[in-house]
């Protein structure tokens, strides 16, 4: 019988991720999804796999590349990528038209983990991230959580600092890249597009359905505004 509520077993994770049983046990092997038990796994972190991988058809674009066409996307010229790459990405911009594989292929520009501690902690942990904001995209903003990127290499010194344990719905969810931060905290600051990349993964239909139509509106005006 299947387990209701915060839990799921091997058999429902697989169908709802569409993989093999032992693909299953690699996920949980890796960190890629949470097991608590021998068979049991946490629905939240397997629905949240799902929103960030889609069916796992969709290739992803490495780190680099990703912040690449979010800049693109932006109207912000991106960083790092040779005349060759950006030639190329703009190329497959141009030819994407489903915010949803979008998102999808924007996966690797962080690795995102969720953590909880003391609420004492949440404001002195607000100001070390790069928060593009959910009230810039029409959204609430709660006061509770907290939703940023912050460099890899000041990822384990701030948890360490605040006392933070990982937990899978915890209310914190750092968002850990190798980019530069100064570029992504441009990037936040200069329109929402990153926040709606944020939002399109989201668990919330609603949140998740703001940042896909977006997405999909600077899709649109991307094609409409460069030239093949």
């Amino acid at each position: 019988m299947a387990i209701r509520g915060e839990f799921l077993t091997s058999q429902e994770v697989a169908h709802l991720l569409g993989v093999e049983a032992r693909q299953v046990r690699v996920l949980a092997q890796t960190g890629s999804i949470t097991r608590v038990a021998r068979g049991i796994f946490d629905r939240t972190s397997v629905e949240r796999y799902r929103a960030e991988r889609g069916s796992g058809r969709t290739r992803t674009w490495a780190e680099e590349t990703a912040w690449g066409a979010i800049a693109m996307l932006s109207g912000a010229a991106p960083q790092g990528l040779g005349d060759v790459q950006t030639s190329r990405l703009r190329a497959t911009l141009r030819e994407i038209t489903d915010p949803t594989e979008l998102a999808i292929r924007l996966r690797d520009r962080a690795t995102v983990t969720t953590w909880s501690g003391h609420r004492s902690v949440i404001e002195r942990v607000r100001e070390e991230l790069v928060i593009p904001g959910r009230q810039r995209l029409g959204l609430v903003e709660d006061d509770s959580t907290i939703d940023g990127y912050i460099h890899s290499d000041r990822s384990a010194a701030l948890v360490r600092r605040h006392r933070l344990s990982e937990d899978t719905n915890g209310s914190i969810t750092l968002r850990r890249t190798s980019t530069d931060i100064d570029f992504i905290t441009y990037l936040a600051a200069f329109n929402t597009t990153l926040a709606a990349v944020d939002a399109a993964t989201s668990l919330d239909p609603r949140e998740r359905g703001v940042g896909e139509q977006l997405l999909a509106s600077r899709l649109e005006l991307f094609r409409e505004n460069v030239r093949p």
